[in-house]
């Protein structure tokens, strides 16, 4: 065990729980009509025609064919990525590649699964998906019409995952049934509030996993984004009501595909109690496991030996080499 004990920041990210206290943390309820309101959005999303266009990479690989790939989101969002296709290999699965809120510069060459397609979109606002007037910065994304529950980023950000399943189905029909979600921090919060609504995927991992138990997440300090959600509520505590409909422990417990999640016990950016509030709302089955991180966001001691092991656990998981 390596938990940091040693750190700049002026709080304890361990937020003084121990493991049992974590594992005891439980979703808040939801509140009226969220089921209809995430319905809702994901039947309009099912209508939307991605229409992907490839591009050729701008870098070689080894290992994987690189394309540059552009759909269409809802509100007529246009989505940049990549897609990598494995060389000599056949496609024997997809998986969509979520990402944290410092976005992407680029795929992950290094991702466990070698025998899938692997889709990375970058979500509304960040990185290869400009749209003003939404920020590509963190700080100011989290915030964009945070006061308008159908058109707050949060949610169109779920829906380009759910488009972004459209997509890869799209270009890989006999894939259907075999496309999982890969998500860490923002990437994990995201795919906790699609999966219940998106019976196509197949299964999920969900890497530190942010969004999770809001009335928790919005009085614990952080570096993240909750920061700044925090800093917004002082004056507009109303905006409890919405983020009520924006908690991935809530959504989590109505999630019935086979889950891995990976939290961590320390944690600056996002808080041990949020992301071990998804993990524990998680129905209780023999296909969902929980992989305990001694941090995240944070280097540490064992980190690359934790990593590692990880690695293994998400290769398997997806159930191919």
């Amino acid at each position: 065990m390596s938990i940091p004990t040693v750190h700049p920041y002026p709080f304890d990210p361990t937020y003084g729980y121990g493991l049992e206290a974590l594992l005891a943390l439980t979703p808040p309820e939801a509140p009226q009509g969220f089921d209809a309101f995430w319905a809702r959005r994901y039947e309009r999303a099912l209508k939307v025609k991605p229409q992907p266009e490839l591009l050729p990479g701008a870098s070689d690989h080894d290992d994987w064919h690189v394309r540059e790939i552009r759909f269409t989101s809802t509100d007529r969002v246009r989505i940049g990525g990549w897609l990598l296709t494995p060389k000599g290999r056949e496609v024997q699965r997809g998986i969509v590649v979520g990402h944290g809120y410092g976005g992407r510069d680029a795929p992950d060459y290094d991702y466990p699964v070698k025998d899938a397609a692997l889709l990375f979109p970058c979500f509304r606002g960040m990185s290869k998906s400009p749209h003003p007037p939404i920020s590509g910065n963190a700080v100011w994304h989290v915030l964009h019409h945070i006061d308008k529950p159908e058109r707050y980023v949060i949610g169109g950000c779920v829906e380009d995952l759910w488009i972004a399943v459209s997509a890869l189905s799209t270009l890989f029909p006999k894939l259907a049934g075999r496309i999982g979600y890969s998500g860490i921090s923002f990437g994990g919060g995201i795919g906790a509030l699609a999966m219940p609504y998106d019976r196509r995927i197949d299964r999920g991992f969900l890497e530190v996993p942010t969004f999770g138990n809001r009335p928790l997440w919005l009085t614990l300090p952080s570096t993240g984004s909750a920061a700044s959600v925090q800093a917004y509520r002082r004056t507009h505590p109303e905006v409890d009501e919405t983020l009520r409909l924006f908690d991935s422990a809530t959504a989590a417990t109505r999630i019935t595909q086979p889950m891995l999640v990976a939290a961590a016990r320390f944690d600056p950016a996002v808080a041990p109690p949020c992301q071990f509030s998804v993990a524990n709302a998680l129905p209780k089955s023999k296909f969902n496991e929980t992989f305990i991180l001694d941090a995240g966001h944070f280097d540490y001691p064992d980190a690359a030996v934790q990593h590692n092991l990880l690695c293994e656990k998400v290769r398997q998981f997806f159930g191919v080499t």
